[in-house]
C-alpha cells in the first residue's frame, strides 16, 4: 500500500468585501485547504497507479472536513468548488491526476447534492510553484457568476518527491457577477450542467 505521508497542511480562508465596486453587506468567502504529501511513486515509473487513490480517499475527507469547518460548518452555504495538484519535480503528471476521485468525491459526499462536474487543474512544478484552482457552481457547470480561480502555492514545496494537494471551496458568486447566463436560483436540470 502506497504511502501518502503528510508533511505539512494549511487551510487559507479570504472574505471578499469588494472588487472595485460597493462594499457587500455579505462578502464573499472563499477557502483552501493544502497538503503536501510525499509521493510514493516519485523517480520511477509505476503502470498500475489506481489502486492508490484509495490510499488518499481518507485525506479528501480530511481536507473537505476542514474547508467545511473554515467556512462556517453550514454545508448549505458552500455552493463552489475546485481542486488541483503541483506534482513535485521527480514525478510525473499523472501521479497529479490520483488526486480526481480522492478529491473530487469527498467534496461530493460531504455537500451532499453536488451534481456538477469539480474543476481542476494539475502540473509538474518545483519549489514555490503556484497554480491556479478553478472553481465551479457545486450543482451547475453553467452558472458564470461562480466561474473563478484561486492561486495556490507554498514557498517550501512542493519538494521533487512531494506532491501539493489542493481543495477549494466558495459560498456565494464572484463579489459583483454580473455577466449574466444561468442564474444559481434558475438551475433546473440535475444533469450537472444547468
Amino acid at each position: 500500500m502506497p504511502q501518502f505521508i503528510v508533511r505539512k497542511s494549511i487551510t487559507l480562508v479570504e472574505d471578499i468585501f469588494h472588487d472595485g465596486g460597493q462594499v457587500a453587506t455579505v462578502p464573499r468567502r472563499r477557502a483552501a485547504a493544502v497538503a503536501i504529501v510525499s509521493n510514493p511513486f516519485a523517480g520511477r515509473y509505476v503502470e498500475d497507479l489506481q489502486p492508490a487513490m484509495e490510499d488518499l480517499k481518507p485525506l479528501g475527507l480530511r481536507m473537505t472536513d476542514n474547508l467545511v469547518g473554515a467556512l462556517g460548518g453550514d454545508t448549505s452555504l458552500i455552493d463552489g468548488y475546485g481542486k488541483g495538484v503541483i506534482v513535485g519535480s521527480a514525478g510525473e503528471l499523472e501521479h497529479g491526476a490520483l488526486w480526481h476521485v480522492p478529491g473530487g468525491y469527498a467534496m461530493r459526499e460531504r455537500l451532499g447534492e453536488a451534481l456538477a462536474i469539480v474543476p481542476s487543474a494539475k502540473k509538474v512544478g518545483g519549489f514555490g510553484a503556484r497554480i491556479d484552482i478553478p472553481i465551479g457552481h457545486k450543482n451547475a457547470a453553467y452558472v458564470r457568476s461562480h466561474f473563478d480561480a484561486m492561486e495556490i502555492g507554498v514557498p517550501d514545496g512542493p519538494r521533487p518527491d512531494e506532491l501539493l494537494l489542493c481543495l477549494v471551496m466558495t459560498c456565494g458568486p464572484r463579489i459583483h457577477a454580473r455577466m449574466g447566463g444561468l442564474a444559481a436560483s434558475d438551475i433546473k436540470a440535475f444533469d450537472g450542467l444547468r
